[in-house]
């Protein structure tokens, strides 16, 4: 299909450089397997759209009989979502939801008013030598959603819209682009795709959301005559037409954004909220430990360990 009747291949990008609103070189931690890199909320720009958090992990290689363990934990007030490009997890929740996610597919898990959750590497995986590569993201919710009853949703790499045009391949992960629409339920205007790049392959940007950005995984792209690296996180200035072409070797990318929400996020741990009430009622209930009786309760088939609440306690707002 065609990705806009009025961009033409080969056509001159006139975007000037200050169409580049915001430049994000993630902050890089290492975890002892494996390297996480986190390029938002970052110091310049807390959200891109309802997008709060983006984490990239690995790529990492692990050895038979190792991988990864994310202890259960909770969360408020945000949807997450986990991407992979290499190997897999193996998701347990407190509603019930026990489910192996592999690459090219879509774990949507809403926590609403409170939900807990782990991912760990599959007995499978563990069976031998494997590898991991993968994003993961939260998507803040809205005021009116932030109550609402936790659920979860899979959607098998099959079940993505695929748009294929001249050496671009892009699969809409999460809302509305290019008139596609993805199948997981959303409170807010969002889009979220993964995007593989021929050398030198161009496409636009949607131009019809009020933030944009670009995440780099692999290789380089060129946006209005810079050449930007893996690693690099571009948020566009609003409403600017916007093409991105990759770079001698090709690249990998995520592109996202969406309508911004009417208010800020207070960010805590792992909890996501429009006031600070929320946050310390999250606190309080994870600290005391009544495991299905208040807020929250232990992932079903794994309640045997969980994440303590953190100290010192703190609120950062954004």
């Amino acid at each position: 299909m065609s990705w806009n009747p009025a961009l033409a291949p080969g056509c001159p990008d006139d975007t000037g450089a200050d169409a580049i609103e915001t430049l994000i070189i993630p902050r890089s931690r290492d975890l002892g397997d494996f390297e996480v890199r986190r390029a938002l909320p970052a110091p310049q720009r807390q959200m891109v759209g309802p997008f709060i958090f983006f984490d990239q992990a690995g790529p990492a290689e692990f050895l038979t009989g190792t991988g990864i363990d994310v202890r259960p934990h909770p969360h408020i007030g945000l949807g997450t979502v986990t991407y992979l490009y290499r190997g897999d997890f193996h998701h347990r929740d407190s509603i019930g939801s026990d489910q192996i996610i592999l690459p090219g597919a879509l774990n949507w898990m809403v926590a609403g008013r409170g939900v807990t959750h782990s991912e760990r590497t599959s007995a499978r995986a563990r069976s031998g030598a494997h590898s991991l590569f993968g994003v993961q993201t939260w998507v803040a919710l809205p005021d009116e959603a932030e109550d609402i009853a936790p659920f979860f949703e899979h959607h098998a790499a099959e079940a993505l819209p695929v748009i294929e045009n001249e050496g671009v391949r892009l699969k809409l992960i999460l809302g509305k682009a290019y008139g596609e629409t993805a199948p997981a339920s959303l409170f807010s205007e969002a889009f979220y795709a993964d995007v593989a790049l021929a050398p030198g392959a161009r496409f636009p940007m949607p131009d019809d959301h009020e933030d944009r950005g670009v995440y780099v995984l692999e290789g380089s792209v060129v946006i209005a005559g810079q050449v930007f690296e893996a690693g690099r996180m571009m948020v566009f200035r609003p409403g600017d037409a916007i093409t991105v072409a990759a770079g001698e070797t090709g690249a990998r990318l995520m592109i996202l954004g969406g309508a911004t929400l009417n208010g800020p996020r207070y960010v805590w741990w792992n909890f996501v909220a429009s006031s600070r009430d929320r946050i310390a009622a999250a606190k309080e209930a994870w600290k005391a430990g009544q495991w299905g009786r208040g807020l929250f309760d232990l992932p079903v088939g794994d309640s045997d360990e969980f994440i303590p609440l953190p100290d010192p306690v703190r609120v950062r707002a954004g």
